[in-house]
């Protein structure tokens, strides 16, 4: 199975054009993803990332649900 894990953007580096990234908190491990797919992401935005990729942007409270039951089926801590 495949899952999309919610983060929050807490950088972004654009310094190349085509391989746009940003610095993640999943959970509170921070992780460097490619945002090249959402180029409208911003700092303090809640993405959907899969495998090293945003796929895209979600609101805080639909991040925070996906959160919560993640931590219930206890694949996060």
């Amino acid at each position: 199975m495949c899952l999309a894990v919610p983060g929050k953007i807490f950088e972004i580096n654009d310094s190349d054009e085509l391989l746009r990234t940003a610095k993640v908190s999943f959970g509170g491990a921070l992780k460097v993803i490619n945002i090249s797919f959402i180029p409208e992401a911003k700092v303090g935005d809640y993405v959907l990332a899969h495998v090293g990729f945003a796929l895209n942007i979600i609101d805080e409270e639909e991040a925070q649900k996906t959160m919560d039951y993640l931590k219930q089926i206890g694949d996060i801590e």
